[in-house]
């Protein structure tokens, strides 16, 4: 099962023309592309789907998300 999973934009970068974000899924960072969210910052929230932001959204809802993935257990494939 593929999941979006919510996380904040820490950092925002370009590497070999793709702008990227390290992104922070509740303590667990990753890279994403942000080829679909150029307008994004640093401190937005975003919803990531096989390493490709796809939307903001605010922070209580990103905050309720991931509470929700981590009781499913469906938050340890990023660990």
């Amino acid at each position: 099962m593929c999941l979006a999973v919510p996380g904040k934009i820490t950092e925002l970068r370009e590497e070999s023309g793709v702008a990227l974000a390290r992104v922070d899924f509740g303590g667990v960072a990753r890279d994403a592309c942000m080829a679909y969210l150029p307008e994004a910052a640093v401190g937005d929230y975003v919803l990531v789907h096989v390493g490709f932001a796809i939307t903001r959204l605010d922070e209580e809802e990103a905050a309720k998300t991931l509470a929700t993935l981590k009781e499913l257990g469906e938050f340890s494939e990023l660990e």
